[in-house]
């Protein structure tokens, strides 16, 4: 059972998480033909005070 883990940005609405889970998995059906159904997909959010960007916090980046 193929998992992808992925971190992001808080700020994605439901309909695209819904979207990047679909894409990752369509992604490692083709890539390494696993079965859609077997193919798992973890999206943990962070906020932006915790993920850095050249030294400064993404909040102040961005």
């Amino acid at each position: 059972m193929p998992i992808a883990q992925l971190f992001i940005l808080e700020g994605r609405t439901s309909e695209q998480k819904a979207d990047l889970i679909r894409e990752v998995t369509d992604a490692m059906h083709r890539s390494i033909d696993a079965p859609k159904e077997r193919v798992r997909v973890i999206i943990t959010e962070m906020p932006k005070e915790h993920f850095g960007i050249g030294g400064e916090p993404a909040s102040k980046v961005r």
